[in-house]
């Protein structure tokens, strides 16, 4: 008797447990480790922004005969996608699925490459722009054109599992690398033709005045406010596709050397791939879209957008000389 005295009030099927104080304190502790540690120290570990100016290519892995140029822009993707790490489609229960910074620089790297892949598709992959169209780089291309966003599963679409951004860059990749080992086998043309890199610099120059313009549309819309919440979106993408150029326009200048050479292009080329050097590695503390003359919060997409244009003015100038 004494010892069933000790299982009064209590449930058999343990649901008294949930009626002492210990137990719900215990789980808001949790929780609010969780919340307080959980995300926060999730997103530290998973954000990285590789902005790396030396980042290359071995040797080996241009084919002889190959081009640099293609090799970069694959293993820039690549770098992304199986190193670093795709974030922009994670779902919000993961500690990166609530970045931005990183995602957007990301995104802006295959915004970048999949510009190049137009050309190649088009001018540089095509005996004068007119043979058939390579079927890797129409792969490639379609490929890297895909959303960013896409997980396992697009609600909006459908309930049944969906090829996710991660799936089709991959596809990307190794169309570029079959293209380019076909280019070194000689079964693939990489025509290196003034024409076809006056045409590739042009749809780069193109591209930059659309972001010059992205630029200048939030400054104007949003400039000074202390809650722009999404400069930081615009400036990270932006870095991640001059980030993109300038690693492809060094690509270029080996693929194109003797060309460069012929019309004295050296030092200018030089200049324009050290401007998007220079958006690439601006990395404030926290982005501000303050006044264009301000002294306590400064403008970092005004700074941006100036190496931006320049850089656009001198891939211009490389364009016309070489319709000369």
């Amino acid at each position: 008797m004494a010892r069933s005295k000790v299982f009064i009030g209590e449930s058999t099927d343990g649901r008294g447990l949930w009626r002492r104080p210990w137990v719900w304190r215990s789980l808001v502790a949790i929780c609010a480790a969780i919340i307080l540690l959980y995300y926060p120290i999730g997103m530290i570990v998973a954000n990285k922004v590789d902005d790396d100016p030396s980042f290359a290519v071995a040797t080996s892995a241009v084919p002889q005969g190959g081009s640099a140029a293609v090799a970069i822009a694959a293993a820039l993707v690549d770098r992304e996608v199986n190193r670093n790490g795709w974030v922009a489609n994670d779902p919000f229960f993961l500690p990166s699925g609530v970045l931005d910074n990183m995602p957007n620089f990301q995104q802006g790297i295959v915004d970048a490459v999949s510009t190049f892949a137009i050309e190649l598709r088009d001018q540089l992959g095509r005996v004068r722009g007119s043979g058939a169209v390579d079927k890797d780089l129409l792969e490639a291309l379609s490929t890297l054109q895909y959303s960013g966003t896409k997980w396992v599963f697009d609600l909006s679409t459908s309930i049944l599992p969906t090829a996710t951004s991660e799936a089709q860059y991959r596809k990307g990749i190794k169309a570029l690398e079959a293209y380019n080992a076909n280019v070194g086998a000689g079964t693939a043309v990489f025509d290196r033709r003034a024409d076809n890199l006056q045409a590739v610099i042009t749809r780069i120059a193109l591209d930059v005045g659309s972001l010059s313009a992205a630029l200048d549309k939030q400054i104007r819309e949003n400039g000074g406010s202390l809650l722009d919440f999404t400069c930081d979106d615009l400036f990270y993408r932006v870095k991640g596709t001059a980030y993109a150029y300038h690693m492809i326009l060094k690509g270029l200048r080996a693929d194109f050397g003797p060309l460069i050479e012929e019309r004295r292009l050296g030092p200018l080329w030089d200049s324009a791939v050290d401007g998007f050097a220079e958006v690439a590695s601006l990395s404030p503390m926290i982005v501000w879209n303050g006044t264009i003359d301000g002294q306590l919060m400064p403008n970092h997409l005004v700074g941006e957008g100036f190496f931006l244009l320049r850089a656009r003015s001198q891939l211009y100038e490389i364009a016309d000389i070489l319709l000369k």
